[in-house]
């Protein structure tokens, strides 16, 4: 007997791969599909079809998923609060309640943004456009997006009230748009303007401050340059184009100056840029930046006014001229100094700062002064001075663009110290 011949239990196996097993579903489902395709021809064609068309879909799926945009493809952007002050709630698109606004709220396309009597809210775009809502007003974010070519699209409805816009460096076919009461703005990069809308009184403007803009209504298209404004009614064929007269610039005080007295209330100087086609001049002082009300409301004939009479504390001050007809000049900016009381000795104090800290908006100070003196940083008082006279500030949120930032130490002799530092924020 053989050596292969031996008696015994023999197995023998053959390998099968999965590359057999997969090529024998594939023909067996071919040959289904050929059966089928014989019996039932349109349904077969119907289902090949889809089949096909949810292939696609999930490698459109895939490819989207790995990172690659299609080419126009526009995403939604939010735009954040910058500044509050007084009354302001959001009302969300997703939502029919109406919550109170703060700077984590981000504001999307559809969301409502309602100030009150003594609110005020800055809202700041992507593409750099800031709003500035003023008190009893309502806006509508009526689109917010940007497309794979880094193009934006803004554009905001005014329902109700004032804003104060700026544009931005965009993008070439980037948009900036506001509507109101039927009229839609197209606003140029680097561009500013101020919207009224009072459906009440049935009175419409929006007025180009800077730049220039586009206004579209009812097939007619107005074009806009510098203190140049449209005014309407809801029933009102066309717009009335006219120029305005430029406010005049405040000089003094500066922005952010620090003023200081020593006892009695000291007179204030105030002066800002002649006007050549201006006969007077209207000044306004008030304790808040809204101006809901004034302690001071002035007209005088001279391009400056000693004001006797403030105390200590923050102030804001602004100025407008008037011509021949008593027309007036829309408001100039708005300046805010602060008196602080001074004593008799004129000493600087102690006052060292650490490199600026920024988080986003929002910028954090750290530095050391003379133990039991006060720190304001732009007329905010610091609250918390350490018993070696260290403090450590964070600054409300600061808007795009250049700022100045005044830092004032004082000890209860009198004695102070302030610096100015200029930040950017982009």
């Amino acid at each position: 007997m053989s050596q292969s011949s031996k008696p015994g239990i023999h197995v023998a196996w053959k390998t099968v791969t999965y590359r057999s097993v997969a090529l024998a579903v594939l023909f067996a489902g071919l040959l289904v599909f050929v059966g089928m395709n014989f019996a039932f021809p349109q349904f077969t064609q119907k289902g090949l079809k889809e089949v096909s068309g949810l292939g696609g879909r999930l490698l459109e799926i895939v490819a989207g998923a790995g990172g690659k945009a299609k080419a126009g493809s526009v995403s939604s952007q939010q735009a954040h609060i910058t500044a509050l002050d007084g009354t302001v709630r959001v009302k969300k698109s997703s939502s029919n309640t109406w919550v109170t606004a703060d700077y984590s709220v981000p504001l999307e396309k559809g969301d409502v943004v309602q100030t009150g009597s003594e609110g005020m809210a800055k809202i700041v775009f992507n593409d750099g456009t800031n709003y500035t809502v003023k008190q009893d007003s309502l806006i509508v974010i009526e689109e917010n997006s940007a497309n794979d070519q880094q193009q934006t699209n803004v554009a905001v409805a005014v329902s109700t009230g004032t804003v104060d816009l700026s544009t931005a460096t965009y993008v070439q076919g980037s948009k900036s748009q506001v509507i109101v009461a039927g009229a839609t703005a197209s606003l140029a990069p680097d561009s500013s303007a101020i919207v009224r809308n009072d459906p009440k009184a049935d009175q419409h403007e929006i007025l180009v401050k800077k730049g220039s803009s586009e206004i579209a209504r009812n097939g007619e298209v107005v074009h806009l340059a510098d203190w140049e404004k449209v005014a309407f009614q809801s029933q009102s064929p066309r717009m009335a184009k006219v120029k305005e007269i430029g406010p005049p610039t405040p000089i003094s005080p500066a922005n952010m100056m620090p003023i200081f007295s020593a006892g009695a209330p000291k007179p204030v100087e105030f002066s800002w840029t002649a006007m050549a086609n201006a006969v007077g001049y209207r000044l306004r002082i008030s304790r808040n930046p809204y101006f809901s009300s004034t302690i001071v409301d002035r007209r005088v004939n001279t391009a400056d006014v000693i004001v006797s009479g403030l105390t200590e504390g923050a102030y804001y001050w602004l100025v407008q001229s008037y011509d021949a007809g008593d027309k007036e000049s829309p408001e100039s900016q708005k300046n805010r100094f602060t008196i602080i009381p001074k004593g008799k000795s004129s000493a600087a104090i102690n006052l060292e700062l650490d490199p600026f800290m920024q988080h986003g908006h929002v910028i954090e100070l750290t530095g050391k002064t003379e133990v039991g003196a006060r720190v304001m940083v732009n007329g905010r008082e610091v609250p918390v001075i350490g018993g070696d006279g260290s403090f450590h500030y964070f600054m409300p949120p600061l808007p795009p663009g250049e700022s100045v930032i005044t830092i004032t130490a004082q000890n209860a002799k009198g004695g102070v110290n302030t610096l100015q530092k200029k930040i950017v924020i982009q």
